[in-house]
């Protein structure tokens, strides 16, 4: 299993009482995926930037899609831009996979309701091994979750990164959510904006 993978599993379990929008999760898991790059030496970073690295195959056919679509000229694209360009419905993306593989199921609805459930991770190893990473307190794996809960009442014994590369992913991670949560709230007080005014008009 993959980190985005990994992450997916803990952010959708239900049992957890975790709610996580998709946009947010999209971000996360595009950050997700330049860690596992940089570990499998697919991508390096020059300051901010991502700079492809050797090209191989990444046992992983979204992890393979995501080197394929590097910037492979300079000056390369910041973690930022990556962030946006490739995180653009990349919740839905893995979500399609992990349901075609097995991973996730959809929950059974009480009663006689023909509509299918929302999808939760399976009980399965790969579960089991997201489970093990979570509980072990893997920095990563940790952190970004965290960052997909707000961030802010953080524990003190959070875990640290040792690598800058990582870090640099990672803060740039927390950086696009704040980012996105600030346009949710600005469309949000524009259309409770536009609401009144129409009440007003008597629209």
């Amino acid at each position: 299993m993959t980190t985005p993978r990994d992450l997916l599993i803990i952010a959708m379990d239900v049992e957890s009482g975790r709610t996580v929008e998709q946009g947010d999760l999209s971000l996360a898991l595009a950050g997700a995926e330049v860690v596992d790059l940089l570990a499998a030496r697919a991508v390096g970073l020059d300051g901010d930037h991502i700079v492809p690295g050797e090209v191989a195959a990444l046992d992983d056919p979204l992890l393979d899609a995501a080197a394929a679509s590097l910037v492979r000229e300079a000056p390369y694209e910041s973690v930022s831009d990556w962030l946006w360009r490739r995180g653009r419905g990349l919740s839905a993306s893995y979500q399609a996979v992990l349901e075609e593989e097995g991973q996730l199921v959809r929950q059974r609805r009480r009663g006689f309701s023909l509509r299918a459930g929302e999808l939760v991770p399976a009980d399965s190893p790969a579960r089991r091994r997201a489970e093990e990473r979570w509980r072990a307190k893997e920095a990563v794996l940790v952190l970004l979750t965290e960052a997909l809960e707000g961030g802010d009442d953080r524990a003190g014994d959070a875990p640290d990164v040792a690598d800058d590369s990582v870090a640099t992913v990672l803060a740039a991670v927390n950086d696009a959510l704040v980012e996105l949560a600030s346009v949710r709230q600005r469309r949000a007080v524009e259309n409770a904006a536009f609401d009144n005014i129409w009440r007003g008009s008597g629209g």
